[in-house]
C-alpha cells in the first residue's frame, strides 16, 4: 500500500521521466496507489492559478481518477494531531497541507512516495524517497 504525495504528482504531470519510471514500478508491485485529499487540493490551487486552468484541471482528474482516493477522516485526524504535537515538541513543525499528508498516510499504514526531505521528521511514517 503505497500514498503518493504532491510532489510525485506534480513531477508525474510534468512528465518527469524518472517518475514515470517509478510509476510503472509501483504499478507492478503495489496492490493499489493511493492519495490524499489535501494533496487533491494542493494540485487543484496549482491548476486554479494556471494561465492553462481548465486544461490543467482535466489533467488532474484524469491522474487522480486512478488511484484510490484517501480521506482526511476521524483516524487521520488524530494522526495528524498526533504528528503535530511530536512536531511541537522538537520545534520542526510543517506545514498543515504536510502534516495532514502525512497524517492520513500513516493512519492507513501506507508508505508515502515524496521527494520532500520535511516528512523525514515524523516518526513511524514510512517513506519512499525519490
Amino acid at each position: 500500500m503505497t500514498c503518493l504525495e504532491t510532489t510525485f504528482l506534480i513531477d508525474l504531470l510534468r512528465g518527469e521521466k524518472s517518475v514515470s519510471k517509478l510509476k510503472d514500478e509501483l504499478d507492478k508491485t503495489e496492490t493499489h496507489l493511493s492519495i490524499t485529499a489535501p494533496s487533491l487540493m494542493e494540485l487543484w490551487v496549482g491548476a486554479l492559478l494556471s494561465k492553462t486552468s481548465e486544461k490543467e484541471k482535466e489533467k488532474i482528474n484524469s491522474l487522480v481518477s486512478s488511484f484510490t482516493f484517501l480521506a482526511m477522516d476521524e483516524a487521520a485526524s488524530r494522526e495528524a494531531g498526533e504528528i503535530t504535537f511530536e512536531l511541537l515538541t522538537t520545534k520542526e513543525l510543517l506545514d498543515p497541507s504536510g502534516i495532514m499528508i502525512a497524517g492520513t498516510a500513516r493512519s492507513h499504514g501506507e508508505k508515502l512516495v515524496t521527494r520532500d526531505h520535511h516528512y523525514a521528521r515524523i516518526q513511524g511514517l514510512r517513506l519512499l524517497k525519490y
